[in-house]
């Protein structure tokens, strides 16, 4: 490390998966607190749209890369983000899903290793499957069909976690592992198959809005502006505090409540329809954050009302971009 570096409480902070919709949210944090930014992205999901904003600010840089090859840079902390994290997406083409997750991880790992710093594992609540245990604790090994369509970005994810943990008690690496539950807010892909963007995206446009079961399934819906707040404070934990570490928001709704708050909050003419629901669809998530209020201090606050206003009023602007092109 320069000898400069060493009395300068400014990081070197590289993102993978920077320009995706919750690492330009953690890029903007980061650099929001003086740091400097090299934000990783193969723009697969991505969209340079999302950090359009940031290419004068001089902390700042992009780097087109995909992490299941290696990469050599300089930086003192790592928050590996990078792999897509809709079923759309991620089902479009399983088997570099799965080399995302674990090359990716073991690609990131090798680097921290080198570096000696930190790293960060975005990992999910997928990791539960469709779960036997409500709400789910991070001691739940959970229920998971290892050939199912969803099974790339599960499993990969578990064996994401599955290599932190073995790097971290085999070299002493210092690593924090987060499971993430769902996360909506702008920037989100209009296009990603997610809940919360469906059903704005068609009530905006007064398409039918699509529910898949008959509705009375549960999701708990975070606003990113919380869970990058919950990212940072991970990252800054004392080095014993490795995680996992549930990270979301314990507001339980279904899938129908959802429909309706956003059929209300936008005025839409859309009717409901119904069709069948997925293969291995979870029937409930909600996530237990007891461990995260103990150890970070930390609890989502930005109600679901407050947050989809903020979301639906994005993809207002977005829209007709996204209609003309």
């Amino acid at each position: 490390m320069p000898l400069a570096r060493l009395y300068d409480s400014r990081k070197r902070i590289l993102v993978t998966g920077g320009a995706g919709f919750i690492g330009s949210h953690l890029v903007d944090r980061l650099l929001g607190q003086g740091h400097e930014v090299l934000c990783l992205d193969n723009l697969f999901t991505g969209t340079k749209r999302n950090i359009d904003h940031l290419h004068t600010n001089p902390r700042f840089e992009f780097m087109r890369h995909d992490v299941t090859f290696p990469l050599y840079v300089e930086v003192d902390e790592i928050y590996n983000l990078a792999c897509p994290a809709s079923p759309v997406h991620y089902q479009y083409d399983p088997v570099q899903t799965a080399k995302t997750s674990v090359h990716g991880a073991i690609n990131m790992l090798g680097l921290a290793k080198r570096l000696k710093c930190p790293i960060f594992q975005a990992s999910t609540s997928e990791v539960y499957g469709d779960p036997a245990v409500h709400p789910q604790t991070e001691d739940y090994w959970g229920n998971v069909n290892p050939i199912g369509p969803r099974s790339c970005y599960d499993e990969g994810k578990r064996c994401a976690e599955t290599l932190f943990f073995d790097y971290h008690r085999q070299h002493g690496l210092r690593i924090k592992v987060a499971r993430i539950f769902n996360t909506y807010g702008p920037r989100m892909h209009h296009a990603d198959g997610r809940v919360v963007s469906n059903f704005i995206v068609q009530a905006l446009r007064d398409d039918p809005i699509t529910i898949y079961g008959d509705g009375s399934q549960t999701r708990s819906f975070c606003y990113v502006d919380d869970l990058v707040d919950g990212l940072v404070r991970m990252m800054d934990s004392t080095p014993e505090q490795t995680g996992p570490t549930n990270l979301g928001n314990p507001g339980e709704f279904t899938i129908l409540q959802l429909a309706q708050m956003v059929l209300d909050m936008t005025g839409s003419r859309s009717e409901i329809v119904f069709k069948p629901l997925p293969q291995d669809d979870p029937k409930q998530r909600r996530p237990d954050i007891g461990k995260a209020r103990a150890e970070l201090d930390w609890e989502p606050r930005v109600d679901l009302q407050d947050g989809l206003r903020k979301t639906i009023s994005y993809f207002e602007k977005i829209l007709p971009e996204v209609n003309l092109a």
